[in-house]
């Protein structure tokens, strides 16, 4: 896994657009997203880019190694997402 968005995500979709691999979802078209809490990052589709780490506005999303240790949750919670 790449990339983990955490539990500070606040939909804004900013990463979504600015993901060439259209990797992260829920997207504002997919039924899930309306009950979704945040949005998840699926590791088969990331290329590892970045892109999504300048455009999140609330500084959610991380690089697989660098999740703060508050929010290491987020890295399986995402897993779990695509499963």
């Amino acid at each position: 896994m790449a990339h983990v968005i955490t539990d500070a995500c606040t939909k804004d979709a900013l990463c979504v657009d600015s993901c060439p691999a259209d990797a992260i979802h829920p997207t504002k078209t997919e039924a899930a997203y309306a009950a979704a809490t945040q949005l998840y990052i699926n590791p088969a589709e990331c290329m590892d880019c970045g892109a999504c780490i300048a455009e999140c506005p609330s500084d959610a999303i991380f690089t697989a190694d660098d999740v703060p240790a508050d929010k290491a949750a987020a890295t399986e919670k995402n897993a779990e997402y695509f499963k």
